[in-house]
């Protein structure tokens, strides 16, 4: 069956547009619009470069703090092919495969908008080696996430030269090899087009699209974990009154304890008459905590979605206006700060929902010690909490700001630098260890909702924790929990919603 084609064109992407490009594996292509945008902004560029002699920083000068020197025009091809090689600095771990995919959709839609100068030629081979799923080799470290994320760009570009390696056809393999395989011969940069793959926001940009992502199945799985450890622990439903929430009315405040009472809806724990009369912050404070984290993702997504649009190259050429600007849409302060801010909040649901496995495995409420039978023979959920905390702890000290950093380079030329790859891919991190701490969680709410039988909690709830149950069974006596704990996280990990996960 021929695969769905999306075409690149002027109008605006959505981050809910990239996750169904990516689930439903289409194409891409570019518009007849965006074509001739391309092609326009080319021709201007050479015709400018036939007319006038006066240097044009990154068409024919040198880079950084070696702009102000002059390059005669027979060497500008091998100027742009040097400015790829010399860069591609990256080291540290290897960036998933899927941000990857990220990077080349990204830079082909900021490449589209006929702002940066490239030739068609160019966009069309890294359309390619997206449809073709020929994905650079690029490493996590080596981005200032300032003049672009320079490294990391330089190291996605490789492949266009017959340089590097790519993941291709399942394995990794030299981008000579995969050109060979796909009849491909490695291409001639033009002036301005190694500039204009190197800079830009696109390693940092993809990262944050991942992350998003993510986060916003984070969130949805967070309210229904949530919601298992409020019956599992007994808890009362009176914090959720529409009432509490209409006198403070933070939006994500709001939503979530909607959706807890939605979630919970029939329970029959929940109509059971309370001997306490309050609950944990972690349990009562639900919609404050989790709400809160939920606007951070509201305005991340804006912002980010901004950036996805935006043309982060340099310089920028404006055919209507007959100008070539040397600016600096490059720096990544605009996503560093919102990429700050998202690990932080992804952070605080992973905060409190240890706070809750706390709680239910500190033999409150009815529920055993650490939730087994004959406690002392059998430690039970003892040791996951402590990993819960651990990582915790872990995503405290990821979440000290990266944006706040600055470190000079280029000779004083670029004196102010964003840091904001480091915040990507500390971003990351984030977000896999809070899936974890909610595997963690759910797993053992899942045991603690088991001591509370007959007693049911909603259907909704009891269809979730059925499912789980199929994969991660209730524990009788002890077992190797890190085999359990892995079964929770690959649930949450591939668990679907049959509605959209971008409302929150």
């Amino acid at each position: 069956m021929q695969k769905e084609t999306h075409y690149i064109d002027t109008s605006v992407i959505d981050i809910r547009d990239i996750y169904y490009i990516l689930e439903q594996d289409k194409k891409l292509a570019l518009s007849e619009e965006a074509k001739l945008n391309i092609q326009k902004a080319r021709t201007f560029l050479d015709e400018k470069q036939d007319l006038e002699s006066t240097p044009v920083y990154g068409i024919n000068t040198g880079f950084g703090s070696l702009c102000n020197i002059k390059i005669s025009d027979n060497k500008l091809s091998q100027l742009q092919e040097n400015l790829v090689l010399s860069h591609a600095c990256g080291t540290g771990n290897k960036v998933k495969t899927k941000i990857v995919k990220l990077m080349l959709l990204l830079k082909i839609q900021s490449l589209s908008y006929g702002n940066s100068g490239i030739s068609l030629a160019v966009i069309e081979r890294l359309i390619e080696f997206y449809n073709h799923n020929v994905l650079p080799v690029i490493y996590e470290q080596g981005s200032l996430g300032a003049s672009g994320d320079l490294a990391p760009l330089a190291h996605l570009s490789l492949p266009l030269l017959g340089e590097g390696n790519v993941n291709y056809q399942g394995k990794e393999m030299t981008s000579a090899e995969a050109l060979e395989k796909l009849s491909l011969t490695p291409l001639k940069l033009q002036s301005k087009e190694g500039l204009a793959l190197l800079n830009g926001t696109q390693f940092m940009s993809a990262h944050a699209v991942y992350a998003l992502i993510e986060t916003f199945k984070i969130s949805h799985l967070s309210d229904h974990i949530a919601c298992v450890s409020l019956d599992a622990f007994d808890c009362n439903m009176s914090p959720f009154d529409p009432l509490v929430h209409e006198v403070r009315p933070h939006r994500g405040q709001i939503k979530t304890a909607q959706r807890i009472l939605d979630l919970l809806a029939g329970s029959e724990i929940a109509k059971v008459e309370k001997k306490n009369v309050q609950d944990p912050y972690s349990f009562r404070c639900i919609p404050q905590v989790h709400g809160a984290s939920k606007d951070t993702f509201h305005f991340v997504y804006q912002t980010v979605k901004t950036e996805i649009n935006s043309v982060t190259d340099n310089p920028n050429i404006f055919v209507k206006d007959n100008k070539i600007i040397s600016g600096g849409n490059f720096h990544g302060q605009p996503i560093a700060l919102p990429m700050d801010y998202l690990a932080i909040a992804l952070s605080e649901l992973g905060n409190i929902s240890e706070r809750r496995t706390y709680q239910l495995v500190s033999g409150l409420r009815g529920l055993p010690d650490f939730l087994v039978n004959n406690p002392g023979l059998n430690s039970g959920f003892m040791i996951p909490q402590y990993t819960a905390a651990s990582i915790v702890s872990q995503n405290k000290q990821l979440c000290s700001p990266a944006s706040v950093d600055s470190i000079v380079s280029s000779n004083g030329q670029e004196d102010h630098v964003s840091m904001g790859a480091n915040a990507a891919t500390k971003l990351v991190k984030v977000v896999e260890n809070t899936k974890q701490i909610l595997a963690i969680e759910l797993f053992n709410a899942s045991q603690a909702l088991y001591f509370r039988e007959p007693l049911k909690s909603s259907s909704k709830i009891q269809e979730f924790v059925e499912a789980f149950r199929k994969k991660v069974e209730i524990v009788k006596e002890d077992k190797l929990m890190a085999d359990e704990m892995r079964k929770a996280l690959h649930f949450i990990e591939n668990y679907t919603f049959d509605y959209d996960i971008f409302k929150l």
